[in-house]
């Protein structure tokens, strides 16, 4: 291994969030309103803080793509009651239709993405993302590393 394998999982990463971002515009989704809504029917109830930083964006354009899923009717926002400052994110009932579709759309993206990895690969290649990121996880703990 060599980082030249770094560089090719980033290229990976990269063309997959760009074909994500393509697919989901065809339903009138920008990139990130879709995976805010993907991240709400995956972790429901959290604040806003939580999927601002699960989707690695500055809290105000959070606030700003929660602005106009709601105005649509498809994100709704309650108080905290652990934190007056802070909003508890819902789907409504109304998204209930996007997100099915999101959902549809992105399992088709990622049977592209695997076209001809056979089931024992693909389970074999999910085995390997989930020990990459535990990998990871571990890499960021000061304390796991020197430890």
């Amino acid at each position: 291994m060599s980082i030249e394998t770094g560089y090719r999982l980033a290229d990976n990463s990269r063309q997959l969030r760009r074909l994500f971002d393509d697919r989901v515009r065809s339903l009138g989704l920008t990139g990130p309103q879709a995976r805010l809504l993907l991240s709400l029917e995956r972790a429901p109830g959290q604040n806003q803080a939580f999927y601002a930083e699960r989707l690695e964006i500055e809290p105000i354009t959070l606030t700003r793509i929660v602005d106009r899923l709601e105005d649509a009717g498809w994100v709704e926002r309650q108080a905290d009651p652990a934190d007056r400052r802070a909003r508890i994110l819902h789907l409504t009932d109304k998204s209930r239709g996007i997100v099915t579709r999101l959902r549809t759309s992105v399992e088709a993206l990622f049977e592209d993405m695997l076209q001809g990895f056979a089931p024992a690969e693909r389970e074999l290649f999910a085995r390997m993302l989930d020990r990459i990121a535990a990998n990871l996880v571990a890499a960021r703990q000061p304390e796991a590393a020197h430890g």
